[in-house]
């Protein structure tokens, strides 16, 4: 005979511990990159387990290391106006003006997106750039 499944069911109290956890999670990630995309925000309810590996991966990627966290905001926000993703430049732009990122070093970081990317992915970046931070 089989053995029985144990299920444990969460006390209200409990999921609004959770809840609480993953909205300061969710707040912290905002303040750093920028408007967090809806289906990672659906992740949490979805896919919690998931949404806990994003999170600890994320934490490793921008936990300053031998790059400070403002450098890689600006890697990013170069990789993503070279892939001309309006979103992802848009999102990794808000983020930057949280880390004290200043416009004239973005304008400098799309300029080697120019340089290797082409001068549509310098003007789709510089465009947004104008937008977010005039």
């Amino acid at each position: 005979m089989a053995a029985k499944k144990t299920v444990t069911k969460k006390t209200p109290a409990k999921t609004t511990a959770v809840k609480k956890g993953t909205d300061k999670k969710l707040n912290t990630l905002e303040k750093k990159i920028g408007k967090v995309p809806k289906f990672f925000r659906e992740l949490t309810t979805k896919e919690p387990e998931m949404f806990n590996l994003v999170m600890r991966f994320e934490q490793h990627i921008w936990d300053d290391g031998k790059l400070s966290r403002k450098t890689k905001k600006l890697i990013a926000i170069a990789i993503a106006a070279a892939m001309r993703d309006q979103h992802a430049v848009r999102a990794q732009l808000a983020g930057a003006k949280n880390l004290g990122v200043t416009k004239a070093e973005v304008e400098e970081a799309l300029r080697v997106t120019f340089l290797l990317s082409g001068m549509p992915a310098y003007v789709y970046g510089k465009a947004q750039l104008d937008e977010v931070m005039p």
